[in-house]
């Protein structure tokens, strides 16, 4: 009885194996590309890999770090990704020079971005920018600066009636050393890093572009449009969004543990990552992923008005995959 036993173990043991296996090779391949390194900014994704939710959906991602020589765009259009992370500004950009990108989800449902300048520096409110240098980020990061100075009516290419713009680079050094009068940060990353060089919150003047309806849509998904005219890879995309969905509110809702997460696939400083995560959460929103039109409808303007972009984009966002993502 005993042999028997383990014999039945054993074969057990054997199908469970070749289950496993089959499972593995049935698993469709998804491979996402992020805007930026490793860090809680993208804590969902990896929250939703670890978590074993891409794996209940019949899915195998590989999440690939992004950095400053990277751009998600042109990683897509090389057939390095099926989904990219991407600001709207880039991808509608993108999509005009013939890079059929498309807005599946729309996880961020506010903007990060803000400016911020020494509380004793010439620069007290918008109407000082006049005759001062500003740092700004450019590859794809430059579109909602640009749609700010043009609504205020100034020129960006210096001048005492202008602002001359410092291409500014990914950290807060041009601050700190003075290159610029005012400096491009995020409110979960390198306004933390001002804070912790000693600057503290009362030593900022801080304009926030969500609090100023000045705002573009960043950290959305996109896919290309003619693979999204493949019914099995919507359906593969539908099912990447449920999951990375249910990552991002797994995320909001265990930010510490989100972000030892983070720390496990190459975040660095585990205290920053939480502070981190603590922020990206208020980006959020309500973790649903839908596109809300009216931010679509403004960094669309933006972008014409500046002539980023010379027509009236058209397929540039679906709700299909999230409506279906949320059934």
């Amino acid at each position: 009885m005993k042999r028997i036993t383990m014999m039945l173990s054993a074969g057990a043991l054997a199908l469970g194996g070749s289950f496993a296996a089959f499972s593995a090779e049935a698993a469709d391949e998804v491979t996402l590309q992020l805007k930026w390194v490793t860090q809680a900014q993208f804590a969902g994704y990896f929250v939703a890999k670890d978590k074993g939710f891409y794996e209940e959906e019949g899915l195998d991602v590989t999440i690939n770090p992004g950095g400053p020589d990277i751009a998600p765009e042109q990683v897509i259009a090389g057939g390095g990704a099926d989904v990219i992370v991407d600001w709207m500004g880039g991808a509608l950009a993108a999509r005009e020079k013939g890079v059929g990108l498309v807005n599946i989800a729309q996880p961020f449902k506010k903007a990060g971005m803000e400016m911020v300048c020494p509380a004793d520096g010439p620069v007290k409110s918008e109407s000082d920018f006049k005759g001062h240098t500003l740092g700004v980020w450019f590859y794809g990061n430059e579109y909602p600066f640009f749609a700010w100075m043009n609504k205020l009516g100034l020129s960006t290419d210096g001048g005492a009636d202008g602002v001359t713009v410092l291409k500014q680079s990914f950290d807060v050094q041009p601050l700190i050393q003075k290159q610029a009068d005012c400096i491009s940060v995020m409110t979960y990353n390198e306004y933390w890093q001002l804070i912790d060089a000693g600057y503290k919150p009362e030593d900022l003047i801080v304009f926030n572009y969500s609090a100023m309806g000045n705002d573009l849509l960043e950290d959305g998904l996109y896919a290309l449009e003619g693979n999204l005219a493949d019914p099995a890879f919507k359906d593969k995309m539908v099912r990447f969004v449920r999951a990375s969905m249910k990552g991002w509110n797994y995320a909001v809702e265990h930010p510490d543990e989100a972000a030892e997460i983070v720390m496990d696939n190459g975040g660095q400083d585990e205290n920053h990552q939480k502070r981190m995560m603590g922020e990206v959460a208020k980006l959020i929103d309500n973790g649903d992923g839908i596109l809300i039109e009216a931010a679509y409808d403004r960094t669309a303007k933006a972008l014409l008005d500046q002539k980023i972009i010379e027509k009236q984009p058209t397929g540039a966002w679906t709700h299909e995959i999230t409506d279906a993502a949320l059934k």
